[in-house]
């Protein structure tokens, strides 16, 4: 159906407006044949309400033979040939309608003027049917145009949720290896420890599975998997691994994108309280600051150690989920001094509530 058609409120409306033309076209019949207003506007406004309807099949003859196309003669050819026949369909219906005024209600409708009516009829009906149709031809280029914007956003849309879901599904092979390691060694030794290790091992597995499925996970949710990940790291480190966390309660409400902490805490014992034979503290703390949300870790570091190769993947792989959840205001921030290495993530302070408003 024609989307003018489609909506009885846009269907008055093109009435409306073929009727109102029905005005200049009565004048115009007027200026070669003087009659009266009356008789010439009984005959013009039915008529130029008609011919706007066939005026609008020329959506479908633009459909048919779309610009630019390969041969654009080709839909010039049918265009011209379109309007010829609506045209000629406008002045038969005229002349219908001239007859039946004249031996009615319209005696000044002599064979003449009739006529000369007609041919006035048919000149007009060729531009009109050309205006038609260059107005839908723009339309469907406006139409073409929404129509690649929202492919492209559903492109970019799919793009950055398959990102999203790479991004998620990584998980560090080192510290399942690690993990695997530590349960193989405890088996002999201490197979309670192992029992206990493996429970941690798949409730934190578990955990990251369900949150990493989600958009978003609130702050209170993350910091449950870092400690869960942490209880697994505290039984291969002991007493070597402390850690301090500093998040007031009102804050674990706010919205973060899921598995974003735990990169950064495993990066803070990897290339941190590793290295270290004494060990460390890693701290992490979480302020709101008006609008923003800052989250930072805090690790000590063997200053005179050297980089080793793969330092920075995990801050890498968190600052490619920034950019993947599209919030051009996250921002992530690493400083290295000679004893510490500091992490800093500022998201926007969104709160659980205020997302379902």
């Amino acid at each position: 159906m024609h989307p003018l058609l489609a909506r009885p409120a846009r269907l008055l409306l093109v009435m409306l407006t073929a009727a109102a033309c029905g005005v200049p076209l009565a004048w115009l019949l007027r200026l070669s044949s003087p009659r009266p207003w009356a008789q010439v506007l009984v005959f013009t406004v039915p008529l130029t309400v008609v011919g706007a309807f066939i005026a609008l099949s020329a959506w479908w003859v633009c459909r048919r033979h779309p610009l630019p196309a390969a041969r654009p003669w080709t839909a010039v050819a049918a265009q011209s040939l379109a309007a010829l026949q609506s045209s000629l369909l406008w002045t038969a219906l005229a002349a219908i309608g001239s007859v039946a005024l004249a031996r009615t209600v319209a005696p000044s409708f002599t064979r003449a003027t009739i006529l000369n009516d007609l041919a006035v009829v048919f000149v007009v009906g060729l531009p009109l049917y050309l205006v038609s149709a260059v107005g839908h031809y723009l339309a469907l280029a406006v139409e073409a145009s929404h129509e690649a914007e929202r492919r492209a956003f559903e492109t970019e849309v799919t793009a950055r949720e398959a990102e999203l879901r790479a991004l998620r599904a990584q998980l560090n092979p080192h510290f399942l290896f690690n993990s695997l390691n530590s349960i193989n060694a405890l088996i002999g030794s201490d197979p309670e420890g192992a029992r206990r290790m493996c429970e941690r091992l798949g409730d934190f597995l578990r955990r990251s599975l369900a949150l990493g499925a989600r958009e978003v996970v609130t702050l209170g949710e993350e910091l449950i998997l870092v400690e869960r990940y942490l209880d697994i790291e505290q039984l291969r480190f002991g007493a070597r691994l402390r850690v301090e966390v500093e998040v007031a309660d009102v804050l674990r409400e706010c919205l973060v994108p899921p598995l974003l902490l735990q990169p950064l805490v495993e990066n803070a014992i990897k290339h941190g309280i590793q290295d270290l034979v004494e060990g460390g503290v890693v701290r992490l703390e979480a302020h709101g600051e008006g609008e923003r949300l800052s989250i930072t870790v805090t690790n000590p570091i063997d200053g005179d150690a050297p980089l080793r190769t793969g330092e920075g993947v995990g801050l890498a792989n968190v600052q490619r989920r920034l950019v993947a959840w599209g919030e051009e205001a996250a921002s992530l921030r690493a400083d290295r001094t000679v004893d510490h290495f500091r992490v800093a993530l500022t998201l926007p302070l969104r709160r659980r509530e205020e997302a379902h408003r």
